[in-house]
């Protein structure tokens, strides 16, 4: 349950797919661009993306076990831009309706992972995660302005969907024990050809995630109705502990993740 809870973070429609003729007008240097340019710490203000709120779908496929587990909730990411150098901090509440409740919250300095059932909240570091996994996915949405940084980009096979969105292939630059493969669907609408003006931002440009693990494991991640730039109040990512419950510290190697 904890590996399905952490895969949730990469956050991020997969389609049965064909390639468009539309690609060919479109390059990879485009679709790259528009993903990692609204939410990099000096984005333009016309184009910047500093929070998001959406309902999203999980499907994790447990290769050892042939089993899928399915999840269903809402999420909200907001990107401090004061609190980043090269990228902004990621606040991010995550609330499952499906398979049970749950709740992942992050202030950016803090993240809770708060299990009802269980009367348990874990409680960490983020900064402690990161370093001691900086593979881990809890580490992937202050990376977005960076992909290409960190990953090495190709076109997928095919490169479009059958809605025309643009279909990327990511391999880790380092070995990963999170990640070995991840597909990201990218929205048509949000890529402008050369010579074209920038779209403001109220065009979210990633529709959807699929995360595989070397086990064999796949998680994917699905977004819709996707709202930008609504004013999230920071006090949305403040994680309140419900009275009576088992607070856990991991730290270090040690940690739920």
């Amino acid at each position: 349950m904890k590996r399905f809870l952490v895969l949730a973070l990469c956050l991020l429609l997969s389609f049965p797919a064909l390639a468009l003729a539309r690609g060919e007008s479109i390059g990879m240097s485009q679709v790259i661009r528009a993903i990692e340019d609204p939410f990099k710490a000096d984005a333009d203000d016309d184009i910047a993306i500093s929070d998001f709120e959406a309902e999203f779908f999980q499907e994790s496929r447990i290769a050892s076990l042939d089993r899928i587990q399915r999840g269903r909730g809402r999420v909200m990411v907001k990107f401090d831009h004061n609190r980043g150098d090269r990228v902004p901090k990621a606040l991010f509440r995550w609330e499952y309706d499906q398979p049970t409740t749950q709740e992942i919250v992050s202030d950016g300095e803090t993240i809770w992972v708060y299990l009802p059932e269980n009367r348990q909240v874990i409680q960490s570091d983020i900064e402690l995660a990161a370093q001691s996994r900086p593979d881990d996915p809890v580490t992937f949405l202050t990376g977005l302005g960076n992909l290409s940084r960190d990953f090495l980009i190709s076109w997928a096979e095919p490169n479009q969907d059958i809605e025309g969105n643009y279909v990327l292939d990511l391999r880790p630059r380092r070995a990963s024990p999170m990640i070995q493969r991840l597909l990201l669907v990218v929205n048509r609408d949000s890529v402008i050809p050369s010579g074209q003006p920038d779209p403001f931002g109220d065009v979210f440009p990633l529709l959807s995630s699929t995360v595989f693990d070397p086990s064999g494991n796949t998680t994917i991640i699905e977004f819709s109705g996707v709202r930008v730039n609504r004013g999230i109040p920071d006090s949305l990512f403040r994680f309140m502990l419900p009275a009576g419950v088992e607070v856990i510290r991991p730290s270090g190697t040690g940690m739920g993740f």
